[in-house]
């Protein structure tokens, strides 16, 4: 395979073609960008000692660096910045695509956060300097990204911060710690959320860059993980990290609104890996029950099997329709907080309970750890806790419909 030769270009004109390229996308399974993607995916990312390194919970750079010569990390960054512009569709179609295709959730999972979180919080409120000195390198897989708002007693309390940026001469010094960092152990920069003064709440949290390799801070070896191994993270502790006026990213007091703009890209986005993986899922269910007899007969006849299957394409389809609804919605510039919440929970815990029925469908193949079933179900169930846990959302959903607290 030609380096550059599955790359994905964006639509010529993707700003006024966002509307039908969506709506094409949520009645077709087969859009050439997500099989382009499938295709690659499968036979770019997949490699005979995965087993090995989600044991060992091992980042693979060659498959990240491989992820970026495809277009991934620059899905959707401006050209101008080294990215392929491609509108929010083209880029959901892209990650279903991966999300099918890859047979390692962990490192995929890890460009999604770089593309859907870090990189949205860059565009959200990054200074020209600032996007011109990360987004390139960061398209081209040379920069790793993390984004640190999480603390060990601060985590759906978001503004709880107790880390904090003191005013010095020239710019702030950070102290604190920050917990369950993706990606933190091999990231450059960090996209690090901090208060200036706890007594303001939010208009206090203010957004800093801060480069891993600055004096002060230290970074954790990583931490064990139920899934997603292969992609790690940690804590990052700051001691008087000294950094310039320049590293704010935003303006001091902004923090909070780059986060929500981040977590709902997140949110309403990241989940396009697992739409791929619930599709594979039921792909592979389908074709077993079909060829796996039992009393003289293929399991698939069985109403008990038809039924989880039946279950698995409905929590699919489920949550494609409101994935492209909120892609949509932005390409509108209309609300879509409400659909973000609901795509994150149909996506989560319909790749948990589908995660479910494809062990139960498949029985001891499905257990064992070769058939790779079990580590997409140890994977999914992260899906509830990080972007926001389920309960999260469901409250989310409660409040933009006028209820609960």
């Amino acid at each position: 395979m030609s380096k550059g030769s599955y790359v994905i270009d964006a639509h010529p004109d993707a700003s006024s073609n966002a509307l039908p390229t969506a709506v094409e996308a949520m009645l077709r399974l087969d859009h050439p960008i997500k099989t382009k993607a499938t295709r690659w995916a499968a036979e770019a990312l997949a490699t005979d000692d995965l087993i090995e390194r989600d044991r060992r919970s091992e980042f693979w750079v060659e498959g990240w660096r491989r992820c970026a010569d495809f277009g991934v990390q620059g899905a959707t960054v401006d050209p101008a910045h080294g990215g392929r512009g491609m509108d929010t569709a083209e880029a959901l179609l892209l990650f279903e695509g991966l999300g099918y295709g890859s047979p390692d959730q962990g490192l995929v999972f890890g460009v999604a956060c770089q593309t859907w979180a870090v990189i949205a919080a860059l565009e959200a409120g990054g200074s020209p300097e600032q996007l011109q000195a990360l987004l390139p390198g960061m398209c081209a897989g040379d920069i790793i990204g993390a984004f640190a708002m999480t603390e060990l007693e601060s985590g759906s309390d978001t503004y709880a911060l107790s880390t904090t940026a003191t005013e010095i001469d020239g710019g702030y010094r950070l102290d604190g710690r920050k917990a369950y960092v993706t990606l933190a152990p091999v990231a450059d920069v960090v996209i690090m959320f901090a208060t200036v003064d706890p007594a303001l709440g939010r208009w206090g949290i203010t957004a800093f860059v801060v480069e891993t390799d600055r004096p002060g801070v230290d970074i954790d070896l990583g931490r064990e993980k139920m899934g997603l191994r292969t992609t790690p993270f940690g804590d990052v502790l700051l001691d008087g990290v000294e950094v310039p006026e320049t590293a704010i990213l935003g303006k001091v007091g902004s923090g909070g609104a780059i986060f929500n703009a981040a977590m709902e890209s997140e949110r309403a986005f990241l989940f396009a890996l697992q739409l791929g993986q619930l599709e594979r899922q039921l792909d592979d269910a389908v074709a077993y029950a079909r060829q796996r007899r039992q009393f003289g007969r293929p399991i698939g006849d069985f109403q008990a099997v038809a039924h989880r299957i039946a279950d698995m394409k409905a929590r699919h389809e489920k949550a494609r329709l409101l994935l492209y609804k909120t892609a949509l919605q932005r390409s509108l510039r209309q609300p879509a907080s409400l659909s973000a919440a609901l795509t994150k929970l149909a996506a989560t815990e319909g790749a948990i309970a589908s995660g479910l029925d494809a062990v139960m469908i498949m029985g001891a193949r499905g257990y064992l750890t070769e058939g790779g079933v079990e580590r997409e179900l140890r994977s999914a169930v992260g899906g509830a806790i990080y972007s926001g846990t389920s309960d999260i959302q469901r409250n989310i959903i409660a409040r933009l419909l006028g209820v609960g607290a």
